[in-house]
């Protein structure tokens, strides 16, 4: 999904409106990372219908794609033997194993109302198409999956973390560094 997610809402100029009320019932607690997630699973609850993905303004050939690397990756999990088990609603494990693959793509408020890089400390904002935008209070920490240079460099699926996540992973990779 997040490989897909550039490509995966659109908004007709004629119906932006109807487009944007529809993305903004997927928005789910937790990012932007689960907003993602909820968008799948309605699809699939739907029975991959195409009708359901005109209905809600998300690109069918796109979540095609994401269903066939899904499809593939199940088959792998089965090929090696590992247990595929479902997501519960407590969405802190899932954004802890976020926050340690992604611990580099993750950022600070800064007093001017964006957000500073923890690996490099520069300037950085949340990407408009968020669904963290206009949260109150603002996230504190940010980890996001990629950064976007347009008029500004814009952080894209965003996911709220807390600071002490950080210092967990840090010590983890310390400790990797020194077995290896």
């Amino acid at each position: 999904m997040l490989q897909e997610s550039g490509s995966l809402l659109y908004r007709p100029k004629d119906k932006k409106v109807h487009a944007e009320q529809a993305h903004k019932t997927f928005n789910k607690a937790g990012g932007d990372h689960f907003t993602l997630l909820n968008i799948f699973e309605q699809w699939s609850e739907a029975g991959y219908s195409q009708q359901w993905c005109f209905e809600n303004f998300i690109q069918f050939k796109s979540i095609s794609r994401v269903r066939d690397i899904r499809d593939q990756l199940a088959q792998l999990c089965d090929r090696v033997e590992v247990v595929i088990e479902s997501t519960t609603n407590d969405v802190v494990p899932v954004q802890k194993a976020m926050t340690a693959g992604y611990f580099y793509n993750t950022a600070r408020i800064d007093k001017g109302g964006g957000y500073r890089t923890t690996k490099n400390n520069h300037t950085v904002y949340m990407h408009p198409s968020s669904g963290l935008i206009g949260m109150q209070p603002p996230p504190r920490f940010i980890l996001y999956y990629e950064l976007v240079l347009t008029s500004k460099e814009y952080m894209r699926q965003c996911m709220p973390i807390e600071g002490s996540w950080l210092s967990e992973c840090e010590s983890l990779s310390r400790c990797f560094c020194l077995q290896s």
